[in-house]
């Protein structure tokens, strides 16, 4: 990526979010960046001024979706990539209790990541060699309510995505879906363990693999708090 592009990157308040955030700047784009109480968007705001767009964050309601989206087009009018980091607890409420914490995590993201790739679509059709990457990681790839039950796009956010593919193609958008290795439906033959991943070095290989626009990556790691920190309880 050596040409200036313009992003979205969600759930950039911390952990693998943040580090995708700040990798893309250095890189010289424009990103747009939704994150929940992020202390560093402030830093970032004043060391990248106009490159840095800070946009609406509670992507699971559907009309602060649309709000990031006018925001971004009324600044850049369209966009070549969006990141949904969908493993984020950004949309968590306050008070949600322990028991209740990975449903939470998978219902949350399963709003927000909708939301956000409806919304976006028309700015990603008027992008240059438009792509979206949506990464999940072992707890918002959980399947909703049954597990015994067919995985399919209402009860699985990583295969509504995928069920959206076909309509992204039309458009001309390439869609890069990143997450754990499923053992229903194993994206690869190869077997992946997991890695010693840390924010910045995950942010460094998805970039670099960003070009090659490869529809399934397979990301394992030993330290899930540390990409997608948990709120503090």
């Amino acid at each position: 990526m050596n040409n200036s592009r313009s992003f979205w990157v969600t759930g950039a308040s911390n952990g693998l979010g943040l580090a995708l955030l700040q990798g893309l700047l250095d890189q010289g784009h424009r990103v747009a960046a939704s994150g929940k109480d992020a202390p560093a968007f402030e830093a970032l705001g004043e060391r990248y001024g106009q490159q840095f767009l800070q946009v609406p964050w509670q992507l699971h309601d559907a009309q602060q979706a649309a709000d990031a989206c006018q925001l971004i087009a009324r600044h850049w009018h369209s966009l070549d990539g969006v990141i949904i980091n969908a493993g984020t607890s950004d949309y968590l409420p306050g008070d949600v209790a322990d028991s209740e914490l990975i449903e939470a995590i998978v219902t949350s993201n399963q709003l927000a990541g909708k939301h956000c790739l409806t919304a976006v679509m028309p700015l990603l059709a008027k992008g240059d060699s438009p792509q979206v990457m949506a990464i999940f990681n072992r707890y918002s790839a959980l399947q909703l309510y049954a597990p015994s039950q067919v995985t399919a796009g209402w009860n699985h956010l990583p295969q509504w995505v995928r069920e959206q593919r076909d309509a992204l193609k039309a458009l001309g958008i390439s869609l890069t879906v990143v997450g754990p290795q499923s053992l229903k439906t194993p994206v690869t033959p190869a077997q992946a363990f997991p890695e010693q991943w840390t924010p910045q070095s995950a942010a460094q290989e998805l970039l670099r693999r960003w070009p090659a626009a490869e529809p399934e990556l397979v990301l394992e790691t030993l330290d899930l708090s540390g990409l997608w920190p948990l709120p503090p309880r």
